[in-house]
């Protein structure tokens, strides 16, 4: 089995065979680090602090059912995330 990459300012997963997920570099290439939601023509797409990047994953990840009654509370997953972000390469 093959390692995951996540993306290094919002932790979601970069699938090795989809590189429609992977942001750009300012020369238009692939960045393997980041996502296309993050990272665009060499920048990233927000600006914010790791705690900003926190509530907007919350947000996204309640949205698509990732929280809630079958899974993690919101206190939960917010508590995981602060201590996984931290360990990404925007945040350290």
């Amino acid at each position: 089995m093959s390692e995951i990459n996540y993306c290094q300012s919002c932790g979601m997963p970069l699938p090795a065979d989809d590189e429609k997920i992977l942001g750009t570099n300012s020369d238009a290439s692939k960045n393997n680090e980041y996502c296309i939601y993050c990272y665009e023509n060499g920048n990233y797409t927000e600006d914010c602090t790791m705690e900003d990047m926190i509530e907007i994953s919350v947000t996204h990840m309640k949205e698509m059912g990732a929280i809630g009654p079958e899974g993690k509370t919101e206190e939960e997953t917010r508590a995981m995330l602060n201590r996984f972000f931290p360990k990404l390469k925007r945040w350290q």
